[in-house]
């Protein structure tokens, strides 16, 4: 059997916030090499449901709570470290994340943005993104790459489904 194998899924939430002209917040990673952009997301800790966690690591990481929940993905949505990650990243602890998947409405400023309100800094610097340009290679999304692929396509359903309602 292989490290893999006798690894667990680390429970995840995701979050993908968009503005007032339906553009994505993204963010530079500050604990990886090469420019790695990313939504915002964090692990469940033991005993929260992950719609705590989403508001907390939105929080924690975007020094804001200044949203609207507009949506969710149902289910887990899962995820496997590259093989040369594996024993390392996530503390070495898990092959990969299952994530669950929230979407907002930012309703304050740009200026409510905060990434240095919390003592482990996530991001150096954000933007907001057309959704058209996640994937366009304009962003260096490192190995999520294949899970924004799998993963855009419903989040934009979702977002539709909810700017219509």
């Amino acid at each position: 059997m292989s490290l893999r194998e006798t690894l667990a899924y680390r429970p995840n939430v995701g979050i993908v916030l968009f503005n007032g002209k339906g553009e994505i917040f993204m963010a530079r990673r500050a604990d990886l090499p090469g420019d790695i952009w990313q939504f915002p997301q964090g692990g469940i800790d033991e005993g929260e449901e992950p719609e705590q966690a989403v508001w907390r690591e939105m929080k924690e990481e975007i020094g804001t709570n200044n949203a609207t929940m507009i949506g969710k993905r149902e289910g887990w949505f899962l995820y496997d470290l590259p093989d040369h990650l594996i024993g390392k990243a996530l503390h070495g602890k898990y092959r990969g994340q299952k994530q669950q998947w929230f979407l907002f409405r930012f309703t304050g400023q740009d200026s409510d943005i905060r990434l240095d309100t919390f003592e482990e800094i996530e991001f150096t610097t954000w933007r907001w993104v057309p959704p058209e340009d996640v994937l366009s290679g304009k962003y260096n999304l490192g190995f999520k790459k294949d899970v924004y692929e799998r993963l855009l396509p419903d989040i934009l359903a979702i977002y539709r489904a909810a700017s219509r309602a």
